[in-house]
This record gives structure tokens, C-alpha cells and sequence, in this order.
């Protein structure tokens, strides 16, 4: 089945597509690296495109040459972001941005975790930054997007809200997200689709320039949907999200995928919502403890927003959100817990559930001042990049918004090979 929306294609008039003859031989088993591959060499993007506000890049190959196409198809793209990524740092602290990188990366160790569980990754991120012509430091700190916001610890500046539905009564699993992030990073909506070699699957990743993934999912029926949760304790030498997020959707075997997120070490406190050919699955994790969190609906329903909920390993100042407590004494009241109400509302004791009112959820404003969907206004910080519902079917897809998706429609992708 050809893509929806290949068929609908819009060509903005600001973005021109482009196609490029690739020389590259797909499934090769080898990961190119600088050192025995010429990088002009490598093979090209397939193509980039403009669908619905998304741009979308084709890619093939893995490791080095991967993210060598990545960092020269979205080269100025990555410059932009990581110009307005340091203006942004700068006008949030008051610091000179530089300076932020520099104590970062001064408490970050997370390169030794890269290589050894996900060396390919490490491999992609040199490709990038190297395609793009960016320094390599500046694009690996901004593929550690999740480890920088746990180092500023600022738990009001995350907002995203996701949901999981496990397939019965003949209609397919969901699992679904509001991707909520800073406001400069409007306009870079883009979905990666990395074609499928001998040993990894296709795959649609929702991510912007320069950024291995924010979430997505591969042809083999498994996706996964992330959210922050900065209370619980991290380790400057774990493995960072987007690294566990492509690590995920590398997997075909749902034991081995589930065994990696329950054993991998955890650099940053965050809830992982992993779609399985219509299972569904709820994981806390931190640096020394992964929960399974199952709010128990007879309907088998999930969701989360950016508090914990059953793990209770948390840095000592943010003992308030401690969920070991008596509910009187939790923060009940501060903006996750206002949307997790909301989620809950919406799903607890549903009983059809389909994309129809997931996306309903995901447009919604319960409460004005805490909504699960976020616009952007001008000052005050983060905004809805995009929504996605990801439907585990017989062929399955993936549905995305630029922005918010009470202003965008979603836009639908399937897999090559259907």
C-alpha cells in the first residue's frame, strides 16, 4: 500500500524538494565510518518533501552513513536549530550559552554508554554533525535533549501527554503523544523514515534537525512514546533517551525489547509507553529502578503525563511528588497532575476507543491554564510541536500534526512495504 500521504502530497513554496540517485547499497552490513569511507561518497537522502507542514526525509543505511545523509539533506535546517537552540539557552539562564554547554558536558558522561550499548548511534550522531558541518560536541549535547533539561531540573517547563491502547474486541492498539517542547523549534517538524537494511526494520521517527528521535515507531508493529520525569534521580553515565528510543525501535523480539528498557542503565527520569503489535506497555525509569506502572482499567487503557506515578526513587528535592505518600499530600493541583486527571476522564472506563477520540484527547483544554494541548504564545515558553497516534493494525501507521493538533490536521504514514 503506498503511502496516504504521498498522495496528498503539498509542496510549500518556503521548502523545495528535492531528489537525489542514491549510490548506496541498502542492507549493507558493514556501518561506514570517517575513517574507511569517503563522507561525499555516501549514499544521498531518497528524498525530502513537505506534507501537511512535516518535512519529510528518506534515509537508508545506519550508523555513520546514516547520519551523514541526516546531517547534509537538513544541513541548514541544523544550523538554524542550533543557533536558536544556544539563543534560547541564553535568554532562559542569563547565561552566556557556550559557557552552559561547557558545565554540561563537564557533568555529562554519557559517551562511554553510547558506545558500548548503542555504538552505531554514537557512530550517526559523528555523521550528523559531520554532514551538517556542525561541531561534534554541539550536535551530541543536542541529541542529550531530555539529559539537558534534567540538568537545568526546572519540572514546569515539560508538558507532554500520552496515552496507550491495547487492541481488543477486534479494534487495533494505540499508543499516542503530545510532543510538547520549547517554542523555538517551530517550523522543524520533521518525520525521518529510515528504510529497512537485513538486519533492522523500517522505520517513521518523529524528530527536528539534527536529533537522532523524539519518538516513532517501526514496520514491525512496535512504537514508543516518552515522557520526562524530572523528579526522579538520574545518572550522568546512563544511557540517554533518544539512544533508548532508536534502541527500541531496532527491536522485532517483544521479549528482548522489553528486557533492554527493564536492564538498560537510565541517564534521565522518564516514562516509556511502548506499543507492541497491540500490547501495550508503561515503564518509570530512573537511575536505579524501572516500575511497570498499570492503572488497571478493565478496558487496559494507559497514560501519563511528566510526574511519577509508582516509582518512588526520587532526588531528594523533589520528595513532594513522592507517589509512596497519602494523596492529600501530593501536588494534585500543579499542571501534570491536572492533564493525567484529564487523560484519565477521557479513558478510565471507555469502551470503544479509537483514533477518532484519541485525537480528540489529545486536542483537548479541560482546564485552560493546564491543557493537554498546548499553543504556542509568544514568552511563555513550550507549545505542542506535534501530535501523533501510532495505530498497531494489520498495516500499521502513524498519524502526525505539525503543531498543535487543534490547529493541524493529522497526516498519515505508512510503511514502505505495504
Amino acid at each position: 500500500m503506498k503511502q496516504i500521504a504521498t498522495l496528498m502530497k503539498i509542496i510549500t513554496p518556503s521548502i523545495a524538494v528535492f531528489i537525489v540517485m542514491a549510490l548506496l547499497v541498502a542492507g549493507c552490513k558493514q556501518e561506514a565510518s570517517k575513517d574507511n569511507a569517503d563522507p561525499e561518497k555516501l549514499a544521498q537522502p531518497t528524498s525530502a518533501a513537505s506534507v501537511a507542514g512535516i518535512k519529510e526525509v528518506v534515509l537508508s543505511g545506519f550508523g555513520y552513513e546514516l547520519g551523514f545523509q541526516h546531517g547534509k539533506a537538513l544541513k541548514t535546517e541544523i544550523a538554524e536549530i542550533v543557533t536558536k537552540w544556544k539563543e534560547n539557552t541564553a535568554a532562559t539562564l542569563k547565561r552566556d550559552p557556550d559557557s552552559v554547554l561547557a558545565d554540561f558536558y563537564a557533568y555529562a558522561q554519557f559517551e562511554e554508554a553510547i558506545k558500548t550499548y548503542t555504538p552505531e548511534l554514537y557512530q550517526e550522531i559523528r555523521g550528523i554533525a559531520e554532514g551538517s558541518g556542525q561541531d561534534f560536541y554541539d550536535i551530541l549535547i543536542l541529541n542529550l535533549l531530555d539529559e539537558f533539561w534534567v540538568y537545568i531540573d526546572n519540572p514546569e517547563n515539560h508538558h507532554c501527554s500520552n496515552v496507550g491502547v491495547p487492541a481488543q474486541n477486534g479494534n487495533p492498539g494505540y499508543i499516542a503523544q503530545n510532543m510538547d517542547i520549547e517554542a523555538y523549534t517551530d517550523g522543524y517538524q520533521t518525520l525521518i523514515r529510515v528504510q529497512r537494511t537485513d538486519t533492522h526494520p523500517e522505520k517513521l521517527i518523529l524528530t527536528h534537525p539534527g536529533l537522532i528521535a523524539l519518538n516513532g515507531m517501526n514496520e514491525e508493529g512496535i512504537g514508543v512514546v516518552v515522557n520526562t520525569i524530572m523528579e526522579l534521580l538520574s545518572a550522568p553515565d546512563g544511557l540517554p533517551v533518544a539512544c533508548i528510543v532508536r534502541k527500541i525501535l531496532d527491536q522485532k523480539n517483544e521479549e528482548e525489547l522489553l528486557d533492554f528498557v527493564k536492564t538498560a542503565p537510565h541517564a534521565s527520569g522518564q516514562n516509556y509507553i511502548l506499543g507492541i503489535r497491540g500490547n501495550v506497555y508503561d515503564f518509570e525509569a530512573s537511575a536505579n529502578r524501572v516500575v511497570a506502572f498499570n492503572p488497571n482499567n478493565q478496558n487496559g487503557t494507559i497514560y501519563h503525563t511528566n510526574h511519577p506515578i509508582v516509582n518512588s526513587d526520587l532526588k531528594p528535592w523533589h520528595s513532594i511528588y513522592n507517589p509512596s505518600q497519602a494523596a492529600e499530600d501530593l501536588p494534585v493541583l500543579s499542571n501534570s497532575y491536572v492533564r493525567l486527571a484529564a487523560l484519565e476522564k477521557r479513558f478510565a472506563s471507555s469502551i470503544e476507543i479509537s483514533d477518532v477520540n484519541i485525537m480528540g484527547a489529545l486536542r483537548s483544554k479541560d482546564d485552560p491554564d493546564n491543557p493537554v494541548c498546548r499553543n504556542l504564545t509568544p514568552g511563555l515558553g513550550g507549545f505542542t510541536f506535534a501530535s501523533v497516534i501510532m495505530t498497531f493494525s494489520a498495516t500499521p501507521s502513524l498519524q502526525v500534526t505539525s503543531g498543535p493538533p487543534d490547529e493541524s490536521e493529522y497526516a498519515e504514514y505508512y510503511f514502505e512495504s505495504d
